[in-house]
């Protein structure tokens, strides 16, 4: 009974830290599965070239738009200003409608950004036109699921109560993982085996797309707008930092492939020191909006208890990550460098991320709201987008000088 009080009472104090947590490894978890999924495709990644470039990238920006979303609307609830409405001019239709917007303007934009720079660095890719049909098809199929999901999931936190700052961004990121690689890499072949006739159908199929896009956005609600403002100028170079961790990943690709459990743990390295940071930004531009916690130059003492607690989450997850990595190889018969050198590269690559994630979100959250914009549609994109980069650094350094 004794027990049970104070396993109460730390629940009751610690609620948030707890679910938090608990949404980390379900999203690790689930993770996982893209990351067995990338593994066993690798052929396609070599058979296609150019492909792992978009993959970076696109499964960011899933992350990243639908992580707008949840972040805003998790501020609406805890302002009490959120209501269960999908008509124009509400909260909650505005942001669904703006994030489907996104969805399709950055997917093109990815194409092209992606052959720009594979032009300029001499990486091989395929044209133009399949590159823009592949990303945005593949984008906005994928963008219509993680989208919903994440509405869904705004909805279950309003109802039941929950802090959507903790589940919002790890749910997002988590599924924006388990449908934009299978969607990419199914849409990729059959896109590429196109007769000229079909090829031709589905361009305008995606140009179609993209004027609806453009229009929806010049006729869109004064929300509508601000969320676009900021988000567009905001989502599009930071595109680029995943399009270059798409090109740094296609020049260690023969190496990835000869160690292809690492493979294996990158889908869920990303995504659990991006939601690690998702949930950071996000409590703390949740907790400035509230007047919590002000925008300084040092952080304040609840923002180290968050950066205290993201190392926590990191000290558990990051050996689960490399443990399983390394067993589901060896179950599916993929290379793998081993198990001690799986541990070590999931810890070492994730306390360097984890602790730039900690100043990155801090810092965004606070820069953006001390000039008066809204740390909401910054903080998410900007820490999913550098995670990429960051991350992709951080293992290819670790995996130079362990393997």
């Amino acid at each position: 009974m004794t027990l049970a009080v104070v396993f109460g009472h730390f629940r009751d104090r610690h609620s948030e830290f707890l679910t938090g947590f608990l949404t980390l490894l379900i999203s690790v978890g689930l993770s996982f599965a893209a990351g067995i999924y990338l593994g066993s495709v690798n052929e396609v990644l070599v058979l296609i070239p150019g492909l792992m470039v978009l993959v970076t990238p696109s499964i960011n920006m899933r992350g990243a738009i639908a992580g707008i979303l949840t972040s805003r609307l998790s501020s609406a609830m805890h302002l009490g200003t959120f209501e269960t409405r999908f008509s124009r001019n509400s909260d909650l239709g505005d942001n669904l409608r703006s994030s489907l917007i996104l969805t399709i303007i950055i997917s093109a934009a990815l194409a092209v950004f992606g052959k720009l720079i594979c032009l300029l660095t001499g990486t091989e890719v395929i044209g133009l036109v399949e590159m823009i049909v592949i990303s945005v098809i593949s984008g906005t199929a994928a963008g219509l699921v993680v989208t919903a999901v994440g509405v869904l999931v705004s909805l279950f936190c309003y109802k039941k109560q929950l802090d959507l700052d903790m589940v919002g961004a790890p749910a997002v990121t988590t599924i924006g993982d388990i449908v934009t690689l299978p969607c990419l890499v199914v849409t990729a072949p059959l896109v590429m085996q196109l007769p000229p006739v079909w090829m031709g159908i589905c361009g305008i199929f995606v140009l179609a797309l993209f004027v609806w896009a453009v229009i929806s956005l010049i006729r869109g609600t004064v929300l509508m707008k601000d969320i676009l403002k900021e988000g567009l100028p905001l989502l599009l170079p930071l595109s680029l930092l995943g399009i270059a961790a798409g090109v740094l990943y296609t020049g260690k690709l023969e190496a990835l492939i000869a160690a292809a459990a690492v493979l294996i743990l990158m889908s869920p390295f990303m995504n659990g020191c991006g939601s690690i940071g998702g949930i950071l930004t996000s409590r703390i531009g949740t907790e400035m909006h509230m007047g919590l916690v002000d925008a300084k130059l040092l952080p304040q003492k609840q923002v180290w208890k968050h950066f205290l607690e993201n190392y926590i989450y990191a000290a558990v997850i990051l050996p689960l990550m490399g443990i399983i990595a390394h067993f589901a190889a060896a179950a599916l018969g993929i290379s793998t460098p081993g198990l001690l050198p799986m541990l070590l590269i999931s810890i070492a690559a994730g306390l360097i991320v984890v602790t730039v994630m900690n100043l990155l979100g801090y810092y965004t959250a606070a820069v953006t709201y001390r000039v008066g914009l809204d740390p909401d549609n910054f903080g998410v994109p900007v820490v999913t987008s550098s995670i990429d980069l960051i991350g992709a650094t951080a293992l290819i350094l670790v995996m130079g000088i362990l393997l």
